[in-house]
């Protein structure tokens, strides 16, 4: 099988070929083919080289690339998704099948759903006989620093400044060549790593020649990318920046609940931790700074913070834009944009908002469709990172009582056709501020962060 021929529906098989890495160049090779087909490449490249990686390190780096190669390889996977797949290059256990499948089938959720195809019960990582876990992994002795990573959106910054209050060092983190998010890595002023990735060139060629595509788990990805960088690098922390509000999806009529961002979610964060704890390394911490937050309590968290307010983006249409004009940083028409602006509302005074966007989103009745979705209004919510729709309820019901906000377009319908609706608890932005429990901080951090995350 050669590219020029490549039928999805014809593969037979995915492979895992074989990974590898360079300490002396710092440059990773995740290998994959389809049935006996060209052998796919990726290359994970960590600045730094040369590593010096040996004894216990050395081998937690190999379990930890090799992790990697798995996660990674659901980029390759999607594209003919075959009944069988095969691991040629070690053998696994069951508990790292069962992780490998619940990241496979819910990460590939939307995917799925998109392409009309039915994943249940297709997806099955073979388990080796030889593979048998003894114990939990070593404790490797790992230095006290955390790997952050950056998206260029508010989350993260929430999360470096959280961190940097309580005293904990750290290395503002990123993955590929965005521009916007090395502006916004550079203004923290802390040291940065930016690690390449670059997908095999055939996998855009099978693309074209009409490979399944869509959404990937690219959070279960890139913490995989963080895990191994953190072992390589001799460092104890992989901090993500995923609220609560991740943990819940879209409610699909007749389908139920597909969630776009089930990677970002609790019950991925709570698996993938415990695996790198019992596989790869028992002091290698991997949890969401933000997870004990709702979206709302995110955004009133970053309202504190005007240093980053000509800096950061959250919107994913016009990401790789990076002008002088906030307006170049926002399209203003997509999900992200809509609701970064309605959850930020009722914590920045409205002149700092508007300035930050270039324009009043809240007052232009064009976005009048977007905003249902959000508020989960006759549609459901988008497939996008956005918060639950009770808290883009509470929010906009919080600006109808604002004589700022209250004759804008947007509120002045919401206040009108849908506040009447809506129960009491349906519109109480303090409920949605209270910081939860369920997270996995470790302990001798949370009681510094949840100090500092209550004023």
């Amino acid at each position: 099988m050669s590219v020029v021929t490549f039928d999805r529906d014809a593969v037979r098989a995915f492979r895992f070929v074989r990974c590898g890495f360079d300490a002396g160049s710092g440059a990773a090779q995740l290998v994959y083919a389809f049935d006996d087909g060209p052998e796919l490449v990726e290359t994970v490249t960590l600045p730094g080289a040369p590593f010096a990686l040996e004894g216990a390190r050395a081998e937690a780096a190999e379990r930890a690339l090799q992790l990697l190669h798995l996660i990674a390889g659901v980029s390759y996977y999607k594209a003919a998704v075959p009944r069988e797949i095969r691991i040629e290059s070690h053998g696994i256990d069951a508990e790292t099948a069962a992780l490998l499948e619940d990241v496979y089938l819910h990460g590939l959720g939307e995917f799925a759903y998109r392409n009309g195809l039915e994943l249940h019960g297709r997806i099955r990582f073979p388990v080796s006989d030889a593979a048998v876990t003894e114990g939990a992994a070593p404790v490797l002795g790992l230095r006290e620093h955390a790997l952050v990573a950056i998206g260029g959106g508010k989350d993260s910054l929430v999360s470096i400044e959280a961190l940097r209050a309580i005293g904990i060092e750290q290395t503002v983190t990123w993955i590929g060549g965005s521009q916007l998010i090395k502006a916004c890595a550079e203004r923290t002023g802390l040291p940065t790593l930016n690690i390449g990735r670059q997908l095999a060139p055939e996998l855009f060629e099978y693309n074209r020649l009409g490979a399944w595509n869509g959404h990937i788990p690219v959070t279960a990805v890139n913490s995989a990318i963080l895990a191994f960088a953190a072992v390589v690098l001799g460092v104890d922390q992989v901090v993500f920046s995923n609220e609560r509000s991740a943990s819940y999806g879209s409610l699909i009529e007749g389908t139920g609940e597909v969630n776009h961002q089930w990677s970002k979610g609790w019950a991925f964060e709570r698996a993938f931790a415990a695996h790198l704890h019992s596989h790869v390394a028992a002091d290698l911490n991997y949890y969401s700074l933000l997870r004990p937050l709702s979206e709302l309590a995110v955004a009133r968290q970053f309202a504190k913070i005007d240093h980053y307010d000509a800096h950061f983006s959250s919107c994913n249409r016009n990401f790789h834009l990076l002008g002088e004009r906030p307006v170049n940083r926002w399209c203003g028409v997509c999900p992200k944009c809509h609701f970064v602006f309605l959850a930020l509302a009722p914590f920045m005074p409205k002149p700092r908002l508007v300035g930050i966007f270039g324009r009043n989103l809240l007052d232009d009745p064009g976005q009048v469709p977007g905003y249902d979705a959000l508020l989960e209004y006759k549609d459901h919510k988008p497939f996008e990172c956005v918060g639950e729709g009770k808290e883009s309820r509470a929010a906009m019901a919080a600006l109808a009582a604002r004589p700022e906000w209250r004759e804008d377009a947007i509120v002045a319908r919401f206040a009108r056709e849908i506040a009447p609706q809506l129960g009491d608890g349906e519109v109480d932005v303090a409920a949605l501020l209270v910081i939860n429990d369920e997270h996995g901080i470790p302990a001798p951090l949370w009681e510094r962060l949840r100090a500092h995350l209550s004023t």
